[in-house]
C-alpha cells in the first residue's frame, strides 16, 4: 500500500465520526432523489407496458343509445384506426354485512367477441360464463381488496330498478381504471367496477343492438405532446362528434380528460418535482460539509503537506490524496443511497400499488439514475472542495511550513452599533461568527434547510386537511346524497322527506356540457342548483360561501381564463342530452374553487331555458339525524328511482384510512431526513469549532473557567447559529410549499399552500432535538480535552 493510501485511512479513522455523518447526507439526498424518480419511471414503465399490452384507447365517448350500425361509418371516420361500442351503466352496490353504499360501474363483455381495445386482464378466478339465470362478473381488484371479496362472493346490484345478486367468479384490473376511486379521491370502497355478460345487460336495459359507450383508437401519425394530446386528435373529435351527436352523445374527449390517466399522471408529475427539488438541498448541504471538513483538515496538515512536497510528491498527488478522501466518504454514502432509495423505492410503490393496480408493478431503479445521481453528488463534493485544497497544496514546503496567519479581531458589528454592555462570552462568539462570515451564512443556511424540509414533508398533510375541511365541512353540509336513474320532477324530494330521520332535502342536477366562445372551447361538468343553496354550497378559496346571483352562469376562475371569458359575456352551451341541444347564457360571474373546472346554475331558471320542467333533477342532498343514516340508506333502497347513494361520513373516513397512513409514512420520511441534516450540520461544525479551538479553551480552562463556561463558547456559537437559522428556515419553507403548490396546481385542481402552526412547530422542534443530542455528545467532547496536548503549539 501506498504511503499516501496509508495516510488516508488514517485521516478516516480520527475523523470518523465526521466522515459518518456526511456519508449519511449523503446517502439521504442520493436515497431520496432514487426513491421519487425510479418509483416515477417504474410506474411510468408500469402504466405503458399495461397500456400497450391491453391496447388503452385513445378517445372515449358516450351516447343516449346509439344502434351498432353506426359502427361501420365511425370507422371510416378518417384518421380512426378501430372503434369499439360497449354497454356501461353506474348502479348501486351493497353489500351483506355492511351497511355503506357504494357504486359500481357494470361494463358488458362479449365471450363471442374479444375486446380489441381497452382488454380486461383477469388475474384470479375465470371468466363469467351463461349462468342460466344468474349473473355472474369479474371485480376490479381495488374493490375486491378494499371490500373483501373473491371468487366465490356475491353482492347486490340495483339493476333498472330490480334487485340483482351478482356472483364474482373473478377479479380483473383494465387500463381504464388503474385507478378506481369515486370522484377522483382514493375511496375504492366505494366505486368498483363489474364485467359481466353484454347480453344480459342489453336486455337489462334495452339496449339488444345498441351501445352506450365508445372507444376509439387513432391511426398512428406522432408521439403525443407534454398534455398528452396526439397529433390529429383535434380533428378526429370533431369529425366523431356530429354523428354521436344525433344519438345523444358529448364530444369524445382524450386521455387528458380521462379519470384514471388524469390521476395517474398527476401523481407522477407530483414525484417527479419532489424528486428532483428535495435532494439538491441534500447534495448542496453535504458539499458545504465536505467543503468545511475537507478545508480544516487541510489547514490542520500544512506541515504534513510541506514534508510531502519536500520528499518529492507533486502538487497533482497530494491534491488527490485530499480528492481521494472526498471520494472514500462520498462512495460511503452512495452505497448506503443506493440502498435506502431501493427500500424506500419499494415502500413508495407499495404506497402506490394500494390505489393504482398494474398486472405488475415492481421497482426498477435504471443504471443511469444510479450514475446520475452519485456522479452529481461527487461532482457537487469535489467542487466545493477543490479550491480549498488547490489553495493549501500549492504553498511551497518554507511557506507551507510556517502556522497560517492568526486571525484578526475587532469589534463586532453589535459593538460598532452601539451594543456596548455584552458580556465576554457573547463577545467572544460574535467575533468568531463575524471572523468566518462565510462558514456562519452556510451554516444558517443548512440548518434552515432542515426546517423546510420538514415543512414540506407535512405541508402535505396539511394541504389536505385543507381540502377535506373546504370539501366536505364548508361546501357539502349534507350527510348523504343520492342519485336518480333519470332525471325526473315527480316529487321524490317528497318521498325522500318521509323517510326516517331526514331533516332537509335539497335538489340538484349534474350535465356534462361543452362550453364555447369564440374559438375557445372546454368540456365540463354544469351544477345546479338552488339560487342560495345550504346542503351543497359554492365556496371559494377564502371559504366564503357564493350566491348564484343571476339566470346566467358561474364559472371557475380557471375555466373563465380557459376559455377567455369575462363577466357580462355570453357563452353557447352544448348539452349532451335534453330536448334543447344548445342555448347562450351569460356568465354572471366567477369564483376561485379548489377543485374542477366547474360551472354553476340556478335549477330552475337553467331548466327554463333548456325547456324542461323548473323541478327537474338528477340527484337530491339529504340531512339527517344523528345515528339515522343506515336505517335512511336502507329505506332508499325501495325507492326504484333512485339508482345510488353516497354517505359523506363513510367517503371521508374511508379516504382518511388511505391517505392518513401514506402521508404519516411521507411526512415521517422527510422529518428523519431533516433531522439528519441538522446533526449533519451542528455535529461538524461543532467539531471542527472544538478542534479549531481546542487551544483557546484548554487556556481558558487553565485560567479558571469552568466545563460549563467553556462549554457556552462553543456551543453557544451553535445555538446562536441555530437561532438565527429558525426564522430563515420557516421563510423558506413557506417559500417552498408555495413554489410547490403552484407547481402542483393544473387546470383541474389548485392545491392550497397551506401551512398549519402545527407543522411550523414541529419543523423548529425536529431542529431543536438534533441540536440537543448533538450539543450532548460535543459537551462530552469538550470534557475529555487533553490540556496539555492542547496547550502545546509551535512558534
Amino acid at each position: 500500500m501506498k504511503a499516501l493510501d496509508i495516510k488516508l485511512w488514517r485521516d478516516l479513522r480520527l475523523m470518523w465520526s465526521q466522515a459518518l455523518t456526511i456519508a449519511l447526507v449523503v446517502a439521504v439526498g442520493i436515497g431520496g432523489f432514487l426513491m421519487c424518480l425510479s418509483a416515477v419511471h417504474s410506474l411510468e414503465r408500469a402504466r405503458d407496458d399495461f397500456y400497450a399490452e391491453a391496447h388503452f384507447a385513445d378517445l372515449f365517448a358516450t351516447v343516449k343509445r346509439a344502434p351498432r350500425s353506426l359502427v361501420a361509418p365511425l370507422l371510416a371516420t378518417p384518421g380512426v384506426a378501430d372503434v369499439q361500442p360497449g354497454i356501461e351503466q353506474i348502479v348501486r352496490i351493497s353489500q351483506d354485512g355492511s351497511s355503506d353504499p357504494a357504486l359500481g360501474r357494470l361494463i358488458g363483455l362479449d365471450p363471442r367477441v374479444p375486446r380489441r381495445l381497452d382488454q380486461v386482464r383477469l388475474v384470479e378466478g375465470r371468466w363469467p360464463a351463461d349462468g342460466g339465470g344468474r349473473l355472474e362478473a369479474l371485480v376490479s381488484r381495488g374493490f375486491a381488496q378494499a371490500r373483501g371479496l373473491a371468487p366465490g362472493s356475491q353482492v347486490s346490484a340495483l339493476v333498472n330498478g330490480r334487485q340483482r345478486r351478482l356472483h364474482i367468479v373473478g377479479i380483473a384490473l383494465s387500463p381504464e381504471y388503474i385507478f378506481a376511486g369515486l370522484f377522483g379521491s382514493p375511496d375504492q370502497r366505494g366505486f368498483g367496477v363489474f364485467w359481466l355478460d353484454e347480453d344480459a345487460l342489453a336486455a337489462a336495459w334495452d339496449m339488444a343492438g345498441a351501445f352506450n359507450t365508445l372507444a376509439v383508437r387513432l391511426a398512428p401519425g406522432g408521439a403525443r405532446d407534454a398534455d398528452g394530446v396526439l397529433p390529429g386528435e383535434a380533428a378526429a373529435i370533431r369529425a366523431l362528434s356530429a354523428p354521436l351527436r344525433r344519438y345523444g352523445g358529448a364530444p369524445p374527449y382524450g386521455r387528458e380528460h380521462q379519470a384514471s390517466h388524469q390521476m395517474l399522471d398527476s401523481e407522477i408529475r407530483t414525484q417527479r418535482l419532489l424528486g428532483t427539488v428535495l435532494p439538491l438541498i441534500f447534495l448542496a448541504v453535504a458539499a458545504f460539509l465536505i467543503n468545511v471538513v475537507v478545508s480544516r483538515l487541510v489547514a490542520t496538515q500544512r506541515e504534513q503537506i510541506a514534508a510531502l512536497k519536500a520528499l518529492g510528491y507533486g502538487d497533482a498527488q497530494i491534491a488527490g490524496h485530499y480528492l481521494k478522501l472526498v471520494a472514500v466518504i462520498i462512495a460511503l454514502g452512495a452505497l448506503g443511497g443506493v440502498a435506502l432509495g431501493h427500500g424506500l423505492g419499494r415502500l413508495l410503490l407499495g404506497l402506490y400499488a394500494q390505489n393504482f393496480h398494474f398486472p405488475r408493478l415492481v421497482l426498477h431503479v435504471p443504471a443511469a439514475l444510479v450514475a446520475l445521481s452519485c456522479g452529481l453528488t461527487l461532482a457537487a463534493a469535489l467542487g466545493g472542495t477543490l479550491s480549498a485544497i488547490l489553495a493549501t497544496v500549492r504553498l511551497s514546503p518554507a511557506a507551507a511550513m510556517r502556522p497560517p496567519a492568526p486571525g484578526r479581531y475587532g469589534p463586532t458589528l453589535a459593538e460598532r452599533l452601539g451594543w456596548r454592555r455584552l458580556s465576554p462570552g457573547l463577545r467572544m462568539i460574535l467575533r468568531n461568527l463575524e471572523r468566518r462570515p462565510w462558514r456562519s451564512a452556510v451554516s444558517v443556511i443548512g440548518v434552515a434547510a432542515a426546517v423546510a424540509i420538514v415543512m414540506m414533508g407535512h405541508f402535505f398533510r396539511d394541504a389536505i386537511d385543507g381540502i377535506v375541511d373546504t370539501e366536505f365541512g364548508l361546501k357539502m353540509r349534507s350527510d348523504v346524497s343520492v342519485w336518480l336513474t333519470e332525471a325526473d320532477d315527480a316529487g321524490i324530494d317528497r318521498a325522500l322527506a318521509r323517510l326516517p330521520g331526514v331533516l332537509a332535502v335539497e335538489p340538484t342536477r349534474f350535465l356534462a356540457v361543452t362550453l364555447r366562445h369564440g374559438h375557445r372551447s372546454e368540456r365540463v361538468q354544469l351544477r345546479a342548483g338552488p339560487a342560495d343553496p345550504a346542503l351543497y354550497r359554492i365556496v371559494d378559496l377564502d371559504g366564503q360561501a357564493q350566491r348564484l346571483p343571476g339566470d346566467g352562469l358561474v364559472l371557475t376562475d380557471r375555466l373563465a381564463d380557459k376559455l377567455g371569458v369575462r363577466p357580462g359575456q355570453p357563452l353557447l352551451v352544448e348539452l349532451d342530452s335534453g330536448p334543447r341541444r344548445s342555448l347562450v347564457l351569460g356568465v354572471d360571474g366567477t369564483v376561485r374553487e379548489a377543485m374542477g373546472l366547474n360551472a354553476y346554475a340556478r335549477l330552475d331558471a337553467f331548466n327554463r331555458a333548456t325547456g324542461e320542467p323548473p323541478a327537474l333533477a338528477s340527484g337530491y342532498t339529504v340531512t339527517l339525524l344523528p345515528g339515522s343514516e343506515p336505517r335512511f340508506l336502507e329505506a332508499t333502497r325501495g325507492l326504484p328511482a333512485i339508482s345510488g347513494a353516497f354517505s359523506k361520513a363513510s367517503m371521508l373516513r374511508n379516504m382518511q384510512e388511505v391517505t392518513a397512513r401514506n402521508l404519516l409514512i411521507m411526512s415521517g420520511m422527510l422529518t428523519v431526513f431533516a433531522a439528519v441534516i441538522a446533526v449533519g450540520v451542528v455535529y461538524n461544525n461543532a467539531r471542527i469549532a472544538l478542534a479549531e479551538r481546542a487551544w483557546e479553551l484548554a487556556s481558558l480552562r487553565v485560567l479558571g473557567f469552568s466545563q460549563g463556561e467553556v462549554s457556552w463558547l462553543l456551543l453557544g456559537e451553535q445555538a446562536l447559529l441555530i437561532a438565527l437559522a429558525l426564522p430563515l428556515g420557516l421563510l423558506a419553507g413557506l417559500a417552498m410549499v408555495h413554489g410547490t403548490a403552484a407547481a402542483l396546481t393544473s387546470d383541474q385542481f389548485h392545491f392550497p399552500a397551506i401551512v398549519q402552526p402545527r407543522t411550523a412547530a414541529l419543523a423548529v422542534l425536529t431542529v431543536l432535538l438534533a441540536a440537543a443530542g448533538t450539543a450532548a455528545i460535543v459537551r462530552r467532547r469538550i470534557a475529555r480535552i487533553d490540556m496539555v496536548s492542547a496547550l502545546k503549539t509551535r512558534e
